[in-house]
């Protein structure tokens, strides 16, 4: 007997290799997704200018950046925005400036789906095979009220939904069910944090194993296999550090390293 839904992942057209150059722009969500990547020796640049909830916000990013990887993921939290009401601009961080200044506002789905077709259109006029990977974050938002969190995830559902349902091409944008898979497959309270909002270590590893199965190359899970034996013991703290044991187990483990460097070039700890 089965008894929990599992959330069906549609396939990508493409793999993460590895060591893959990747970059995680958006909630705190791609924060922690986007980590993991960075854990794995994956070559992630995540969030460089701060955490972006809303596709105004994941767009301004874009454009201030230099170049564009083959893999991007772009995670939306929210579709409210914050305006500077003396310019009239939408601001990625009130930078603790008194409330008064901004006008809040939200976004409809067109305005949501063209923030993100314009980012796209930049990301491809950089790299024309770039590979981007939409996500809704998870996360509720209680300064909102609980319905109107929901009507703003609907918001951002619908716009990912436009946008890719675009005619496909080797690089249309994918999306990946990370706001599903915690709804529907994780749908108990002891896969969120203390806050009963953000989900738990746990819900992010599964969230992680999902997206590995999906998205990471035949390549790059052999890599994970060779790297993870290595990582651990990187990260053994011995009771005698300065004992010839401990020094004869770490000349092996770089050894090891050296050994993963030459078969993957772009690997670096």
């Amino acid at each position: 007997m089965e008894f929990r839904t599992i959330v069906d992942i549609p396939q990508p057209t493409f793999r993460i290799e590895p060591c893959e150059e990747m970059l995680f722009v958006g909630s705190c969500f791609a924060d922690h997704i986007g980590r993991r990547f960075v854990e794995e020796k994956f070559r992630a640049t995540v969030n460089p200018f701060g955490v972006m909830y809303n596709p105004a916000s994941i767009l301004h990013t874009i454009q201030r950046i230099d170049g564009a990887p083959r893999v991007v993921f772009l995670t939306l939290g929210t579709n409210h925005v914050y305006r500077l009401k003396e310019t009239g601009e939408i601001v990625d961080n009130c930078e603790k400036r008194p409330q008064s200044l901004f006008q809040e506002e939200k976004l409809t789905v067109d305005e949501c789906a063209d923030y993100l077709g314009k980012t796209i259109d930049i990301l491809r006029e950089r790299r024309p095979d770039v590979q981007v990977v939409l996500t809704v974050s998870p996360i509720r938002y209680r300064k909102y009220g609980y319905h109107e969190s929901q009507l703003s995830k609907a918001t951002l559902l619908m716009a990912v939904d436009k946008v890719t349902s675009i005619p496909s091409s080797p690089s249309s944008p994918s999306y990946f069910p990370a706001y599903e898979i915690v709804m529907d497959e994780l749908r108990d309270y002891r896969f969120y944090a203390a806050d009963m909002l953000h989900p738990s270590e746990q819900a992010v590893d599964y969230i992680w194993e999902r997206l590995s199965e999906t998205y990471l190359s035949g390549a790059a899970k052999e890599f994970l296999r060779e790297w993870h034996p290595i990582k651990n013991a990187l990260h053994h703290k011995p009771f005698q550090p300065y004992s010839e044991e401990y020094k004869a187990f770490m000349d092996k483990t770089m050894l090891k390293v050296e050994e993963l460097k030459k078969k993957y070039p772009t690997f670096a700890l």
